[in-house]
């Protein structure tokens, strides 16, 4: 395995390039890359009754996650949204519906309020900077999702990591080490991919 220095550093390097071509990805798919990703992971994913599905309000140019999100919800499935209490940590999730009041964090990314229910999720929306097709994805080095996924498999909960992601975002090879959780899924503008086993089990 590389060093771990090594591969902060690789991490760092792709991020910035990860940054300008997620721009140019934005631009090239147009307004309508949300509706259709969201009709990719319908037609793919199964969302069993009951299951709790985690998005994220889309900032920075990530993909757009709202009009399934909001699709989801008026079907009857329990939708939320994370919350980071604190650095280092895994994430909360707080139940959240289409029209609920949001407050925004430190990092000025908007948040369910603190009286909104606390959740745990089946399916992850997670959104990324760049993906290659082992599922491993390029975030923004805070390694919240990392912890987050990591805390959930350990604890046996039976989770759908769903990278969100326009097609151009894909790369030949994410840096990563032993730490750096694999993704299910990644779904974009023109697809949904399995990666893994649990993604193939999905689909079936």
């Amino acid at each position: 395995m590389p060093d771990k220095n090594a591969v902060l550093s690789a991490k760092a390097a792709m991020r910035e390039y990860a940054i300008v071509r997620r721009r140019h990805a934005v631009r090239q798919a147009g307004p309508a890359s949300a509706v259709r990703g969201m009709e990719h992971f319908l037609a793919a994913i199964r969302v069993a009754p009951g299951a709790v599905v985690s998005g994220y309000f889309p900032v920075r140019e990530e993909f757009d996650v709202m009009p399934l999100m909001g699709r989801l919800a008026r079907a009857g499935i329990v939708c939320a949204l994370p919350v980071i209490e604190r650095r280092n940590a895994p994430l909360l999730f707080r139940a959240w519906r289409p029209g609920a009041a949001l407050a925004q964090n430190p990092f000025s990314i908007p948040e369910p309020l603190e009286d909104a229910e606390v959740v745990v999720p089946n399916v992850l929306l997670v959104p990324l900077l760049a993906f290659d097709s082992e599922g491993y994805r390029l975030g923004y080095g805070g390694g919240y999702y990392d912890r987050t996924l990591n805390t959930l498999r350990a604890a046996g909960d039976t989770v759908l990591a769903v990278g969100m992601a326009f097609t151009e975002q894909q790369v030949d090879h994410v840096p990563h080490q032993t730490y750096d959780e694999k993704l299910d899924w990644v779904v974009s503008e023109r697809g949904a991919m399995p990666i893994t086993q649990s993604g193939e089990a999905a689909r079936a």
